[in-house]
């Protein structure tokens, strides 16, 4: 009996033991959530958050945003007003373009020469000049020496070869010497090219 009456205090003091550590746990429990809304409440006012979570700004964000919104307004209507000032200074150079006068041109009769082929073969030159005047005033300056005009023209094209008028640089040779000649006809008037829309050598 005596045996039995010492075993049981210690059977006493051993059972307070798993009521302490329940207590330990209890009090771990509870202060995870604590922790957890502390930390989510410093995310949430820090502005870390919301974005994560696809909410809505703040109202002071959304202020921001607005003020933001105004001043790209602002840089826009700025920007606007520049491109009108551009689009203003371009229609300013459309009415001088508009303003310049445009090319006169001023057609001249067929002119048929024959070449410098040698005395056994014969070719000739046939075309229709048309010259493009520095101004309409001119035109009747043109017109008015016109045989002078002529005359160079043929007497020019029949000092020429056939060779000569062969591929493009034989056309350009000979745009720039009619070009001169023509000039000192219908001097002062000023001719500034002369165009070939029909040229035949044979």
């Amino acid at each position: 009996m005596a045996a039995v009456a010492t075993a049981a205090p210690e059977d006493g003091d051993t059972a307070p033991a798993p009521g302490r550590g329940g207590k330990k746990k209890l009090v771990v429990l509870l202060a995870i959530p604590l922790v957890l809304g502390g930390i989510g409440a410093g995310l949430w006012f820090g502005g870390i958050l919301p974005p994560l979570l696809g909410m809505a700004a703040k109202p002071a964000d959304k202020g921001a945003g607005e003020h933001g919104a105004g001043e790209h307004g602002k840089e826009t209507g700025g920007g606007g007003t520049g491109h009108a000032a551009a689009g203003g200074h371009g229609s300013g150079g459309e009415g001088k373009a508009a303003g310049k006068p445009s090319a006169v041109f001023m057609e001249m009769p067929e002119i048929i020469a024959n070449l410098n082929a040698g005395p056994r073969r014969n070719s000739f030159i046939k075309l229709r000049p048309r010259l493009e005047l520095a101004k309409a005033e001119d035109e009747m300056a043109v017109r008015a020496a016109m045989p002078r005009l002529l005359d160079l023209f043929q007497t020019y094209l029949r000092e020429m070869r056939p060779e000569e008028l062969r591929g493009s640089a034989g056309t350009y040779r000979l745009r720039e010497e009619l070009l001169a000649r023509g000039n000192i006809a219908v001097a002062p008037a000023r001719i500034l090219d002369v165009l070939f829309p029909e040229i035949i050598v044979q």
